[in-house]
């Protein structure tokens, strides 16, 4: 029996938020070697530990967004939004850091450049405003959205049984996150300063 593998590599470095698909292999893999199922597993290993980890980056970015959102508009009538979308967030986040543990991946070094990063943009863009803050969430919510979907399609096209609980957990949040591109969409992001 042979297999064909394709295996995703996420290249977040010089492409944030693009796909790379790698072949590992253009020819046959022999099922019954150990150690080429070895090294097929440790490809995958690499695979999912690159998507939690990457994930778990962008959610920890997305809720310090919101916590710079809400430290301009905390008391803004737009504010109870804000709040449930970061409560959505965090809750992606609390999971992210859940698998970490489960797959034992280890976050990326990069954490405090992310909540810097985060806070920054979403305090600076809600001094433009509501809408600023609308339109903020639009441009990010866009891209993770992508992000999600290229996540799903790949580990689809690479083994779904394998990574069936990962991928109904990316695509919920994706959902989410399409969500809260459409609000944002939906409270006058089009309006907002420089938008486009």
């Amino acid at each position: 029996m042979m297999l064909n593998r394709t295996v995703l590599c996420l290249n977040c470095v010089n492409k944030p938020f693009r796909q790379q698909l790698l072949f590992v292999s253009n020819s046959s893999v022999k099922l019954n070697s150990d150690k080429n199922l070895d090294e097929v597993e440790k490809i995958r290993k690499k695979l999912i530990d690159r998507i939690i980890r990457v994930d778990h980056a962008g959610e920890m970015g997305a809720s310090f967004i919101y916590k710079g959102q809400m430290a301009v508009l905390g008391k803004s009538k737009i504010a109870p939004l804000i709040q449930e979308m970061m409560d959505h967030e965090i809750m992606h986040l609390n999971k992210f850091e859940e698998l970490l543990v489960q797959y034992s991946v280890r976050p990326t070094i990069l954490i405090p450049l992310w909540k810097v990063a985060g806070f920054t943009l979403g305090a600076g863009s809600s001094l433009l405003g509501e809408k600023g803050a609308m339109a903020c969430t639009v441009a990010v919510e866009a891209l993770v959205t992508k992000h999600y979907d290229d996540q799903v399609e790949a580990m689809v096209q690479n083994n779904p049984k394998l990574d069936q609980n990962l991928i109904d957990i990316i695509k919920q949040f994706r959902d989410d996150e399409q969500s809260h591109h459409d609000l944002g969409l939906a409270h006058g992001a089009e309006d907002a300063p420089f938008y486009r």
